[in-house]
């Protein structure tokens, strides 16, 4: 099924409270506690997002598992000491594999990025890198996979991985609401079990304190008319941690940091079958 742009895809907020929720099913999910043994017909999933190089601060225990996701925004700015730094931290979790796609921190990871930012929208913690930014630091990730418009499969399970959103103060991977967006989701592939991007769908943990919706509306017409995932896992906005379903998808704003910045929010974790045919050993 195409997708087409909706009429009032750049105000948001607007299409959501006027239209779009009229026909949605927005369910606030509770995480039922899954028993330490992860079952041999099951893979276990751990999400987070946003860690924003404050991995050193975290207090909470990070459980193992089958597959360790990131959803971006691992570090500040994207500066070279930050991925060195987030990369050692992966390398002392338990987790066999472990996915990781940018967020709109990660400057340097995106080389069309050439705009000042808006720092009046949002938060930075230190200045904003100059030599680094341009440079190539994926190559800096060496105990992860890390996906751009990739798919992966593990265990039989198809995972595909997007850092693109909608326009946030001129941070990267930023791209116009409207066709421009759409054009990234048009990728996606549409037989995949976990969606991981960056940026929310409208109406899935997007709300911001404002009260304004910062979701993407040709996301959410994508992933649930076309791509039709069982989880899409993304970060972003920090008000949004949780988990959320329309009665078929599940949606995980995995961000660790709260609004103001502090790691306080645990990672999200859940179980899927595991594939007929495949096997863990």
């Amino acid at each position: 099924m195409n997708v087409v742009v909706h009429s009032k895809t750049k105000e948001p907020t607007l299409a959501w409270n006027k239209e779009i929720s009229k026909g949605q099913s927005v369910i606030k999910v509770h995480m039922n506690p899954l028993q330490r043994d992860i079952p041999k017909n099951k893979v276990r999933v751990v999400c987070m997002s946003d860690t924003h190089s404050l991995t050193h601060r975290i207090q909470f225990d990070i459980c193992d598992g089958d597959i360790f996701i990131h959803a971006g925004d691992f570090t500040n700015t994207g500066k070279r000491e930050e991925v060195i730094g987030f990369n050692s931290w992966l390398g002392s979790l338990p987790h066999k594999h472990k996915l990781v796609i940018a967020g709109n921190h990660e400057l340097s990871f995106d080389p069309s990025h050439n705009k000042p930012l808006v720092l009046s929208q949002v938060p930075v913690l230190d200045d904003c890198p100059t030599s680094d930014n341009g440079r190539d630091f994926r190559e800096y990730l060496t105990n992860c996979t890390y996906l751009e418009d990739q798919l992966v499969e593990l265990y039989g399970l198809k995972i595909y991985g997007t850092p693109w959103q909608p326009e946030f103060g001129n941070w990267a991977f930023n791209v116009p609401r409207g066709q421009d967006i759409l054009d990234k989701w048009n990728k996606i592939p549409a037989d995949i079990d976990i969606l991981i991007s960056h940026g929310p769908p409208i109406g899935h943990g997007d709300l911001c304190r404002s009260g304004l919706r910062a979701g993407c509306v040709e996301l959410l017409s994508t992933v649930q008319q076309r791509v039709k995932p069982k989880f899409h896992i993304f970060g972003h906005i920090h008000e949004g941690y949780g988990v959320t379903s329309d009665g078929k998808i599940t949606f995980i704003n995995a961000t660790t940091c709260n609004y103001q910045y502090q790691p306080v929010n645990p990672p999200i974790v859940f179980d899927m079958d595991l594939p007929k045919d495949f096997s863990k050993d």
